[in-house]
């Protein structure tokens, strides 16, 4: 019988050939994911660079997330440890291969392969005892080369605002009160910030008595040009901005976070904080106008700036009035008043005892000018004016000026008590200035800025600059006797500042 197909021997002989070969292929292919990377430089792939929990419990609860490695190598890697950074201590966990760890050594990944890690937190947000913001890091070892991912779960029961919009050359943010929206924060939760909350414009943020607000590393708060603050404290409920660390340690430290950004904005809408505590950053507030010279104000009364590493106010061509302020302990300056502007301060104490380092920059600073692209200065008119206050510090001159001609520039410094090396006795710039003598704070050590009996600033004021701030800081009474700086003498008040 003749067979069904005719057998070709060149057609067999390639077709083996083909079949040979590939399988060749396949047997070097995998060979070589069997081989194993020892090269220093390799790095993993992440399927994220952070994992955050953001899900607020209400009670003890737990929540996972899933982190996808990568290996795009062609050879096999062995990852020498994965952990947690912080150990057995962390609120975290993670299952790699099936087993619930802090720590897994010596895990292979094939050549162009991946790997499934759960990661885990498991916390009870009513627990007093808890940070606002819960961190850790999975650190991975490949080779001697060192990666990590963030681990981010919220410890509280608060309101956060997570930073969404990453654009290059601005801070990581998210818009809080857009165009034409006004929005308003209230004392029923803390909030916290994560990252830099903006009021975008034409936008409006209210912020109403008691708030407290937490800002985490490296976050702010951003008033971008044309919208508007308005912070609503009262001197019983003041709203308080500081970092988001609440461990002992930490409530006096400086540099815990950012700053409050403010720009420009239209006439008639002026930016208001009113009873207020801002503490503990990097800058308490910045003023500036940056796209056109501002038309509006920032209005600040009864408020207090304190232990900021840079500057409590950083302005760039603003106007600002102020009563009742107290700017205090400031790595940089107390007042850095640049480039210009209108400026109106009243019944201020400007108290600079940094502790930390070495101070060489006075405790007000004012100047005229900008540099422009050659760092030539360009003048800008300045018009600043500071009465019935106190400006002094650990420096032999706390207050001093840069002006140059070309720009109408003024100040005015009345019934003052100053700490300086300048000559104050031209009435053109001075009026009963009291100079160089200790104004006997209460308790400096203890940020306590209230006079002390044999104070020199008591009933030194003018009544008729102290008429537009009938009370002081706390509320009491000024009189037709007036102290300078922030805060009344009461004979008999006890030595703890309430």
């Amino acid at each position: 019988m003749k067979p069904l197909f005719k057998i070709n021997p060149f057609t067999t002989t390639v077709r083996s050939g083909l079949l040979l070969l590939l399988s060749g292929i396949l047997m070097l292919t995998a060979c070589k994911k069997d081989i194993l990377n020892t090269n220093p430089d390799f790095k993993l792939a992440f399927s994220n660079d952070s994992i955050i929990f953001d899900t607020v419990f209400t009670s003890l609860g737990s929540a996972t997330h899933r982190l996808k490695v990568y290996n795009w190598g062609s050879s096999k890697i062995r990852i020498s440890d994965i952990r947690l950074e912080k150990g057995a201590v962390s609120d975290f966990r993670i299952n790699v291969d099936g087993e619930a760890t802090f720590d897994k050594r010596n895990v292979e990944i094939r050549g162009g392969d991946s790997l499934f890690i759960f990661a885990r937190v498991t916390i009870d947000p009513n627990n007093a005892a808890n940070p606002f913001v819960v961190e850790d890091r999975l650190l991975f070892n490949t080779n001697g080369h060192e990666q990590s991912i963030k681990l981010i779960a919220w410890g509280k029961n608060a309101h956060y605002i997570l930073a969404d919009h990453h654009t290059p050359g601005f801070p990581s943010y998210k818009i809080v009160a857009d165009s034409l929206e006004n929005v308003q924060w209230t004392d029923k939760k803390p909030i916290v910030i994560y990252g830099f909350a903006v009021i975008n414009s034409y936008g409006s943020l209210n912020i109403t008595a008691g708030t407290k607000i937490y800002f985490h590393k490296n976050s702010g708060l951003w008033v971008y040009a044309n919208g508007k603050l308005t912070v609503s404290g009262t001197r019983e409920q003041p709203v308080i901005f500081q970092g988001d660390r609440l461990e002992t340690d930490y409530a006096e430290l400086p540099g815990q976070w950012d700053r409050i950004w403010i720009m420009e904005g239209p006439a008639g809408s002026d930016d208001v904080i009113k009873n207020a505590v801002i503490k503990n950053g990097f800058v308490g507030i910045q003023a500036e106008s940056f796209f056109q010279k501002t038309e509006n104000k920032l209005l600040l009364e009864n408020v207090v700036i304190e232990n900021m590493n840079g500057a409590g106010i950083l302005s760039k061509d603003y106007n600002i009035n102020a009563k009742n302020l107290v700017v205090a302990n400031c790595g940089g300056y107390c007042l850095a008043l640049t480039g210009g502007g209108n400026y109106h301060f009243i019944q201020s104490t400007l108290a600079n005892y940094w502790p930390y380092s070495i101070r060489n920059n006075p405790a007000v600073m004012l100047t005229n000018f900008l540099p422009d692209t050659n760092n030539q200065p360009v003048p800008a008119p300045m018009h600043f004016t500071l009465g019935n206050s106190i400006i002094y510090g650990y420096n032999d001159n706390e207050f001093s000026t840069a002006m140059v001609a070309g720009a109408d520039s003024a100040y005015f410094l009345d019934h003052c008590l100053v700490k300086t090396r300048l000559k104050m006795n031209n009435p053109a710039y001075f009026n009963q200035i009291i100079k160089n003598e200790d104004p006997k704070f209460m308790d400096i050590e203890n940020r306590d800025y209230r006079l002390d009996t044999l104070s020199p600033a008591i009933g030194k004021g003018d009544p008729a600059i102290s008429a537009a701030a009938p009370y002081d800081l706390p509320g009491n009474p000024r009189g037709q006797a007036p102290d300078l700086g922030a805060y009344q003498f009461v004979p008999g008040q006890s030595k703890k500042l309430k």
